[in-house]
């Protein structure tokens, strides 16, 4: 009988040991797919976009190349908007370990490209995930600044460039008092506008022509209210 209680304690420490093992590796291989699905999304997101903005310097904004790459983007970014959208109602705002080093990069690309209603819906994830060091406040701010744009609304942290059709150039979105935008980026950990727009966009930082500039865009304002 005893013998008996043995085998039958044996196989059960057995099954127990491989439902573990089984449950370790779908764990990892559900890690291994989310990461390798995320690389394809960046992948699918960002080179016609890359391979856009080089064109737009050579041939200008209103070249077919520069066309043809934006149709390739919008109609991949469709797919990958859907693919973060599923991970996101899934998972939750994964954390780096989950998503791989650039992963939390990838799916904050695409909720930027995405319509408004998209960052809008994602914006209270994305500012717990801050709060619980998943994802660099760099992030957020670039929502947030996107999500003001697209209403209309003067831009906080400087982030947003547009281009004007009129003088065929890009500028920065007005800003909120231009003059304190530096206190602003600090106290979330960025650097300067100055170096920030330089580094990004080759951009060079105007204090007054920025006053000016939101001064305008206030005024007119007022005025459409």
């Amino acid at each position: 009988m005893k013998y008996i209680l043995l085998i039958s304690l044996l196989l059960a420490m057995s099954c127990s040991s491989k439902t573990k093992s089984e449950g370790i590796s779908t764990s990892s291989e559900n890690q291994g797919n989310l990461i390798a699905i995320l690389d394809t999304i960046w992948k699918t997101e960002q080179r016609p976009i890359t391979l856009r903005d080089s064109l737009m310097k050579i041939y200008g904004a209103e070249s077919e190349l520069v066309k043809t790459q934006q149709a390739i983007y919008e109609k991949n970014h469709i797919i990958n908007e859907r693919k973060v959208k599923d991970i996101l109602d899934k998972y939750g705002w994964p954390s780096k370990e989950m998503a791989g080093e650039q992963g939390n990069w990838t799916i904050c690309n695409v909720i930027q490209h995405s319509d408004n209603s998209v960052r809008i819906q994602y914006l209270p994830m994305m500012r717990q995930a801050v709060k619980e060091k998943k994802l660099e406040p760099r992030f957020l701010v670039r929502a947030e600044d996107r999500i003001a744009t697209e209403r209309g609304e003067l831009q906080i942290y400087g982030g947003q460039m547009k281009y004007y059709p009129e003088t065929k150039s890009f500028n920065l979105w007005p800003v909120f008092e231009p003059e304190n935008i530096d206190k602003r980026r600090t106290e979330i950990g960025l650097d300067s506008i100055a170096i920030f727009l330089k580094n990004r966009f080759d951009f060079e930082w105007n204090l007054e022509e920025q006053i000016k500039r939101t001064e305008v865009f206030e005024r007119e304002r007022k005025k459409q209210n």
